[in-house]
């Protein structure tokens, strides 16, 4: 598990305006609130309490630790009793990570036979936390804000989703994604500002001419690919002409070494993700589709004919799922269905789908692919599951960057017996029409990266963390209404823009 090393600090605000048996009283709420969260199995990354700040010098202190402290992916900030905000506003103004104001209380229920003044003064998070949540506003700083008693699963719940998010934003932040090739045919779409995209996402994108691949792969031993290929045997379904002895077998084989090499060069060069090119495949015996279903489910980024993005997106979603159901996959919007309400896309690409969003086991199979210069390759050819995901996506509209989200039912197809690659049928929220037409209006692409294990609301939480634009399509879509939205976006981006 990626979230094994890392950390959540949580502070408390508090003063000393109540004297300090109330200082002490905040402390052991504190540290009990905290073991409770860690102990209540519902989240993902390890709580650390770093104590009760009652000054400006003590929270600074705080967050400038947070701020080098590698281990730290964010920080939950609770106001026991009344915290004065301008206490608050060296810290937050330093704070680089992601940030929850969780508003809670220690207890749920109001004593009523028993409150008094000193009850009142202790627990006054009714009180405190608004006076954090206008300076964190006053500062423009982006937060996740959670209302809900802290023991609630809902609540827990919340935390998190968020907590994966914080993880995936660390893990981007060293993204390196390697590019074997360009963006391919003059395509606008998955292309974009490279220099602004590590400024804004963290993301370093680095190109790698085929050649230097080459050697890794050539490098690999036949028993390495023995190896290997037994363990696909124990894995997947084999095609008749794919197996060991049949006349297509050697594809697999072939297949073998490119994944054997292609992971021991991104792991050389540090990279978390990778994009190919069907044009750009010069002493490579085909195109490397096979090698990328497999990496993409060990957690690499992956994005087909150059995409970058898709690449650095595919990664971070696997980073916020990891350990959860469902799978998550690079898709590319292919061909349509038109049949009224039912109307759906079907989502494929030549061979680059990862086997994890699909329930039944795959098949290897060796196919021509007929374009560029990939001719013949190996496959795993399936077909998604059932159930609802979401399809994501980041565009560089020239002025800032956009994530379009857009909630998804993937349903059963009907047979495809001679369409050997893997695919998904989705409906896009809220229909067909609206879905595709609000994807469209706003810019989006024709790949996407699809998860049944990650949220709208945790994709919601990372634009908030990454200060970048949302759209969402989901049930509650209407293209006016959306249509209205990129106006109003494009007056505030450009304002913004202004002011800065």
């Amino acid at each position: 598990m990626i979230y094994n090393d890392l950390e959540v600090w949580f502070v408390t605000g508090a003063q000393l305006l109540y004297g300090g048996d109330a200082v002490v009283a905040v402390d052991a709420h504190s540290n009990e609130m905290v073991k409770g969260l860690n102990e209540s199995g519902n989240l993902p990354i390890k709580v650390v309490y770093k104590g009760t700040a009652n000054s400006s010098s003590e929270i600074s202190e705080i967050m400038r630790a947070a701020n080098g402290d590698t281990k730290c992916v964010g920080m939950i900030t609770w106001m026991h009793t009344f915290s004065p905000a301008k206490m608050w506003i060296h810290g937050l103004m330093d704070f680089k990570k992601p940030l929850l104001h969780l508003h809670t209380q220690y207890n749920d229920k109001i004593p009523w036979s028993e409150i008094d003044m000193d009850f009142m003064n202790l627990n006054q998070s009714a009180h405190g936390d608004r006076e954090f949540g206008h300076i964190t506003s006053r500062l423009r700083k982006p937060r996740k804000v959670v209302v809900g008693y802290w023991k609630d699963a809902a609540t827990q719940s919340k935390i998190a989703g968020w907590m994966r998010v914080c993880a995936g934003w660390a893990d981007s932040q060293d993204l390196l994604v390697v590019r074997f090739g360009d963006n391919m045919n003059n395509v606008a779409v998955t292309d974009g500002d490279k220099v602004e995209a590590e400024i804004r996402l963290g993301y370093h994108v680095d190109n790698a001419p085929i050649a230097q691949l080459v050697p890794y792969v050539d490098a690999v031993t036949e028993a390495e690919i023995d190896a290997l290929v037994a363990e696909y045997e124990k894995l997947y379904d084999f095609a008749a002409d794919s197996k060991k002895g049949a006349e297509k077998h050697q594809f697999v084989r072939d297949a073998a070494a490119q994944e054997i090499g292609l992971r021991r060069f991104l792991q050389d060069k540090g990279a978390k993700a990778f994009t190919t090119s069907f044009n750009e495949l010069e002493g490579m015996k085909q195109l490397m589709g096979f090698a990328s279903q497999r990496l993409m489910a060990e957690g690499y980024g992956f994005g087909a004919e150059g995409d970058w993005k898709s690449a650095a997106l595919v990664r971070t979603m696997w980073v916020m799922g990891q350990g959860l159901k469902g799978g998550q996959s690079f898709l590319e919007d292919y061909t349509l269905n038109f049949d009224g309400e039912n109307s759906t896309i079907l989502q494929a690409h030549m061979l680059e789908i990862n086997p994890d969003i699909t329930g039944v086991k795959p098949r290897v199979e060796v196919h021509f692919l007929g374009i560029g210069d990939s001719k013949t390759c190996a496959r795993l050819v399936f077909q998604a599951h059932e159930g609802q995901g979401v399809a994501a996506t980041i565009v560089d509209m020239g002025n800032r960057f956009r994530m379009i989200v857009n909630e998804v039912e993937v349903v059963k197809p009907q047979a495809l017996p001679k369409l050997p690659v893997a695919c998904a049928l989705w409906k896009p929220m809220p229909n067909f029409e609206v879905g595709a037409g609000a994807w469209i209006l706003a810019g989006g692409t024709h790949h996407s990266s699809f998860s049944f294990a990650v949220t709208t609301e945790m994709l919601e939480d990372y634009a908030e963390i990454a200060d970048i634009e949302l759209l969402i399509i989901d049930k509650e879509t209407n293209i006016r209404q959306f249509r209205q939205d990129l106006r109003n976006n494009e007056v505030y981006y450009m304002l913004n823009k202004a002011l800065r």
